[in-house]
């Protein structure tokens, strides 16, 4: 006797679905996170202003981490000329240029010392946690899903204009000229996330894709959020006294 095949799957979202699910995913965004939303008023101290720098440096330092890991798994070479652009982007060709090296710059402008950044003495350990987390998973997972998460990126201009307007505006003891990271992916940033946007909708096209898709974001954006949860507190191990 045959079986009849119950229809237990459910239907896959169309293109402007899934595209608009993605998008709501722009409420969990970092941007409203209430360390955020004091910088963009002003209200940060320097103190606060570095210990973000310097923690937020860790997570720039492993994105050319986590993008040779999702290349690694990717079989297309298409997609491989591609993302190898992200690589370069922040690691640049030569010492002077590159997303890190702009970020190197604003901790100098905000009163770091490139020393301090490099060896990680400043990293919080909730923020090192978070940071592992994400190029793991990106390790680990298809590397459609791994570019699922990575699409943030789609509420990242936005935001970066307003905290950009912000550092100028109401920090004026930062040097300008370690703005220039902001400026800069306020250009790229669009084009970057426009690519990884296509990908995702051509590639995920079941019902459990889509989701999977969806989940990954989700994740990203509460890595994000939890970042800023200890950047907030700041360091709250006991300190040690030298001998």
């Amino acid at each position: 006797m045959q079986l009849v095949k119950q229809e237990s799957e459910k239907a896959s979202w169309k293109k402007e679905e899934f595209e608009s699910v993605l998008y709501s995913q722009k409420t969990r965004y970092h941007h409203l996170h209430p360390f955020h939303r004091r910088m963009n008023e002003g209200l940060l101290t320097p103190t606060e202003i570095r210990n973000w720098a310097a923690n937020r440096f860790y997570y720039q330092k492993n994105i050319p981490l986590k993008d040779a890991a999702i290349m690694s798994n990717c079989p297309h070479r298409e997609v491989r000329r591609e993302w190898i652009e992200r690589i370069i982007d922040h690691d640049g060709r030569s010492q002077e240029e590159g997303g890190i090296e702009a970020w190197l710059q604003l901790g100098q402008a905000v009163g770091l010392s490139r020393s301090e950044l490099l060896d990680e003495r400043h990293v919080l350990p909730s923020v090192r946690y978070a940071v592992d987390a994400y190029v793991n998973f990106c390790r680990n997972s298809s590397w459609i899903i791994a570019i699922a998460a990575s699409l943030t990126e789609l509420f990242g201009p936005d935001a970066i204009k307003v905290r950009l307007a912000a550092l100028e505006s109401h920090y004026s003891w930062i040097d300008p000229a370690g703005f220039e990271y902001f400026r800069v992916r306020l250009k790229k940033a669009p084009r970057d996330a426009k690519y990884a946007l296509n990908l995702v909708l051509q590639h995920c096209k079941s019902r459990d894709r889509q989701e999977q898709a969806v989940q990954a974001l989700e994740f990203k954006c509460d890595l994000l959020w939890s970042q800023l949860d200890a950047i907030d507190r700041g360091e709250t191990r006991p300190c040690v006294e030298e001998k």
